[in-house]
């Protein structure tokens, strides 16, 4: 595929709103005008590419209606690529045009303009109480997720410490000693396999365990 086979179906599409459309005017794949208004600029690409999205943002100096071209993929593989693109299209005040081809339907996934966050509660939430849980500063920023030092990691670790001194015990004597109010939880989750029950309620350190502690 070639960009020139995207430009007659976005000339079309932007002439049927009264748009006059001229193709490779100065540094733009297409210019579009119409009336005193500001002009509108289309890039074409065979696909999204950071040189599309470098592109777009040198074209905001010259007008704020600048769009994005690129063939419609379909599939799971083309939606999620989509996806991604226009989350990062709308941070920069980027449009979005797809055409299929063939047949040069022209779908317009978003239009430029000013992003504005939209905070979400639940995320925020979840990030203060782990900041607020975890203990000192364990983790070194960028390090890999792979064990992770959080601090549901670190109160299963305390755990472990006091079944290694003190043998089994209930799920609340374990509170009671440690202060760790979801002791019972984490015994009774055992997502390290650290632990064993070995009576209702009764937990004790198991080898896997000793190994993490060791």
């Amino acid at each position: 595929m070639r960009e020139t086979e995207l430009y007659a179906p976005v000339k079309a599409f932007l002439e049927a709103q009264g748009y006059v459309v001229k193709g490779e005017i100065g540094p733009a794949d297409v210019v579009a005008v119409r009336g005193d208004e500001p002009p509108v600029i289309v890039e074409l690409k065979t696909g999204f590419s950071l040189a599309l999205i470098h592109q777009g943002i040198d074209r905001q100096a010259i007008t704020p209606h600048v769009y994005l071209a690129v063939p419609d993929i379909a599939g799971r593989r083309g939606l999620a690529s989509l996806r991604a693109n226009l989350k990062l299209a709308r941070r920069l005040g980027l449009g979005v045009v797809t055409i299929r081809l063939p047949g040069g339907t022209v779908t317009v996934h978003c239009d430029p303009a000013p992003f504005r966050p939209r905070l979400s509660t639940r995320p925020k939430v979840r990030l203060l109480r782990e900041f607020a849980a975890r203990r000192g500063d364990p983790a070194e920023g960028g390090a890999t997720r792979d064990g992770l030092m959080t601090a549901y990691r670190q109160d299963a670790r305390l755990l472990a410490a006091y079944l290694l001194e003190a043998g089994a015990r209930r799920g609340r004597d374990a509170r009671d000693a440690t202060g760790i109010a979801r002791a019972t939880t984490i015994l009774r989750d055992n997502h390290y396999g650290w632990f064993e029950r070995i009576a209702s309620g009764t937990y004790a350190l198991s080898q896997a365990g000793r190994d993490a502690l060791d």
